[in-house]
């Protein structure tokens, strides 16, 4: 069933597979939103939903984590992205696990990639209708800063959404839609803290691209505001939150199966446990 809401997916790297079990949860159950947006990560499984090929977001998270152009440093130090593009963008879904691109057409709902704009420093939100040639999209909105290289569509170079728009759920509120799903990385109780050292090599690095830096000092506070408008949101009845009840054992670059299994597991669980819940909200 097709709802009239937004559905907002968070990035986090490996821990994305969260959302995988979330969004297979949702497609077992004909679950469908008429606006998605997805972060990072959450733009790379919501392809899958888009195309309603349940558990692929599951063996590609975990079939290819032994294989050095899939991802990791042979990735990022022979091609400058730590996430390797011919095998992720072309390899897989064309060949190693077919992609359904046809099926992703027809989704009836509205979706994009969100990614960040690196010489305004504004998201931009990408829409995903024709993979084929959208895919790139999902891959700037993918583009961490400092392990991948700019993407550029239209001359506009890209790099990941979670730096300009973490969660967008006032993306979505803007687009029209009074009701919000939000899926979430996050434990629940975490609090971003400020960047490190690597705001250094940040300045270096993009010192053609100052609102990077801009961006990257300031996360956390943006982030937090975020987080605390969510909740102020979902205690009003407009936004349901799915997100983890602790902390995982999953890195944002995982490489152990089982963790990766587990996190799935638990994600799908915790999207089964609130079904009723959703389908009042949704009502």
């Amino acid at each position: 069933m097709m709802y009239q809401a937004g559905l907002i997916l968070e990035g986090g790297g490996m821990k994305g597979i969260y959302t995988a079990g979330v969004l297979d949860f949702f497609m077992d159950q004909e679950i469908m939103f008429s606006d998605c947006y997805g972060v990072s990560a959450g733009a790379c499984h919501l392809c899958n939903y888009m195309s309603g090929q349940r558990g692929r977001s599951y063996r590609i998270s975990l079939n290819y984590l032994d294989m050095k152009q899939y991802c990791g440093k042979w990735s990022l130090f022979t091609t400058g992205d730590l996430f390797g593009v011919d095998m992720n963008y072309s390899l897989i879904p064309n060949y190693l696990d077919p992609y359904d691109y046809d099926a992703a057409a027809k989704y009836e709902g509205r979706a994009c990639a969100v990614a960040t704009n690196i010489e305004t420093g504004k998201p931009a939100y990408l829409p995903l209708k024709d993979l084929r040639k959208d895919i790139i999209a999902v891959r700037a909105s993918s583009s961490l800063p400092l392990v991948s290289r700019n993407v550029k569509i239209d001359g506009v170079p890209y790099l990941d959404g979670g730096i300009s728009d973490s969660i967008p759920v006032r993306q979505s509120q803007r687009d029209g839609n009074r009701k919000n799903v939000v899926i979430m990385t996050k434990e629940e109780g975490f609090v971003r803290q400020p960047a490190g050292a690597e705001l250094a090599l940040v300045k270096a690095r993009y010192l053609r691209y100052p609102k990077v830096y801009e961006l990257m000092r300031e996360r956390h506070l943006s982030y937090n505001t975020t987080v605390q408008y969510i909740e102020e949101q979902q205690g009003k009845g407009k936004m349901f939150v799915i997100r983890p009840k602790h902390k995982s054992e999953v890195s944002r670059i995982e490489k152990d199966k089982e963790k990766m299994k587990a996190l799935y597991e638990e994600g799908y669980r915790d999207a089964q446990a609130c079904f009723l819940e959703l389908l009042e909200f949704l009502g």
